[in-house]
């Protein structure tokens, strides 16, 4: 992938693209702001919520092998992996133990971190998206754009045409009503679910007092997967632990309102271990660390594995609004991804050095954020990273020009007396690296006359 600027462009360029996010984001953000309001307590949750993540990823180790010990004692088998490959290489074993040659899958955005199913595939394993949004993207053959709704830069139109060319059962004369393409999805997928006999999932959280896993989504696949199958393998990012049910609480409170504007989430599935007669007859846990905890320690940058993952930021951010998921090349776009994505693969490509500067800073993700995640402050922090990592050459040569001229007021007198001279002269589009920056932007016009020879020509001569 190029840096976000260059993936950006044509993103921007592209109406129709446009539309569909600015729809698709300004219904959720409104129906997000109604449930919240709701609440007199939101602040009070939002603060809980976050000194719980505080608390659990402070002392992390302790809680994961509690995690561990109680997962084991409800007959669960629990997986360390250090990093994708070792995940994807017990995932791909796990199956192939079984005998079988296809898995269905519970959205989740670890598996696609690590790139699961592309490992899968090449073991000679087929991995079946059940979840609506994951479905489309996985028939267009797509990438997904949004955590939460990953099909979101399509439309009806669009979804009824990848339906019929990919879904050899679909009906035909297949309208683009939202009803019937649910209709026809839910068509297609029933006897993955009856027939499957390995599935795989993520986790929205983990309670370590008694190794109970959740998952929340709204369409009732995530249920047929969890319980139909006979084996059940979830891979899991290490940061998802909460350490009581009681903490759980808080979070089924923040994630639905802040996530989809519900009030609760249609579906709630939680499962411990393996239970005889009911459910899967084994269960196994891969706890991904995958960067988590390089992240973990940064003191700035810690804060990002606070994220319960609700794209309430996605839904705020006019960068994300306008240039769409791609841009940002990695499964975690918008304001989360720009600081999560360089955090969890490092600031060596030119696309990750350049996710931080994906940002206006203007603060809104904060405001929404049901952790209270200060994503400004961590990319204002990987920005100053990037730039002693060696990258942004012309920023940084820019910087120390600027600290030559600021640091002398006599410099700055100076300068300014002779752009106001030559203001005619100064072209509308910078050449060389500042053509990027006028490309986008007017250049303000030089006035004749400073703020400072103003302030002295008319104050008597005294300073500003």
């Amino acid at each position: 992938m190029p840096a976000f600027p260059e993936a950006s462009a044509a993103a921007v360029r592209d109406s129709q693209l446009r539309f569909n996010l600015r729809k698709a984001t300004h219904t959720i953000r409104g129906k997000r702001a109604a449930v919240v309001g709701e609440l007199d307590d939101w602040a009070e949750l939002r603060a809980a919520g976050k000194a719980i993540k505080d608390e659990t990823l402070r002392n992390l180790d302790r809680y994961l092998l509690q995690l561990e010990e109680a997962v084991t004692r409800a007959g669960g088998t629990v997986h360390w992996a250090a990093d994708a490959a070792e995940a994807n290489r017990i995932v791909a074993g796990l199956v192939k133990a079984t005998g079988e040659t296809s898995v269905v899958k519970v959205k989740s955005m670890a598996t696609q971190e690590i790139g699961l199913n592309e490992a899968l595939a090449a073991e000679g394993v087929a991995a079946y998206e059940t979840d609506l949004a994951e479905l489309i993207v996985q028939l267009g053959d797509d990438w997904p754009s949004h955590i939460l709704v990953p099909a979101i830069h399509r439309n009806r139109a669009e979804i009824r045409e990848i339906f019929l060319r990919e879904m050899p059962d679909a009906p035909r004369d297949l309208a683009d009503d939202p009803r019937a393409l649910a209709e026809a999805a839910r068509l297609h997928l029933r006897d993955r679910f009856l027939s499957a006999r390995v599935a795989v999932s993520g986790a929205n959280f983990m309670v370590a007092e008694t190794g109970t896993l959740v998952v929340l989504e709204s369409e009732g696949n995530g249920r047929m997967c969890l319980t139909l199958p006979e084996t059940l393998i979830s891979v899991v990012g290490i940061e998802k632990v909460v350490p009581t049910w009681r903490d759980l609480e808080v979070f089924l409170q923040l994630l639905p309102r802040s996530s989809t504007g519900e009030r609760m989430n249609p579906y709630t599935s939680t499962w411990t271990g393996v239970t005889p007669g009911d459910g899967p007859r084994e269960f196994h846990l891969v706890l991904l660390d995958n960067g988590r905890t390089s992240v973990l320690a940064d003191e700035v940058g810690r804060q990002a594995l606070r994220c319960i993952r609700c794209s309430a930021c996605l839904n705020v951010c006019p960068v994300y609004e306008r240039a769409g998921g791609h841009a940002y090349g990695s499964v975690y776009p918008g304001p989360i991804g720009a600081i999560l994505t360089p955090q969890l693969r490092g600031l060596d490509s030119p696309l990750d050095n350049s996710l931080p500067y994906a940002s206006t800073l203007c603060g809104a993700c904060y405001d929404v954020c049901p952790v209270a995640i200060d994503i400004p402050s961590v990319l204002v922090d990987l920005r100053a990273k990037a730039v002693r990592a060696g990258g942004h050459r012309a920023e940084r040569a820019g910087m120390r020009a600027a600290r030559w001229l600021f640091s002398r007021e006599v410099r700055l007198a100076r300068a300014q007396r002779l752009a106001g001279r030559l203001r005619r002269f100064v072209p509308g589009r910078l050449p060389g690296p500042g053509a990027a920056w006028t490309d986008t932007r007017d250049l303000p016009p030089i006035p004749e006359e400073s703020f400072r020879d103003w302030w002295t020509r008319t104050s008597g001569g005294a300073k500003p």
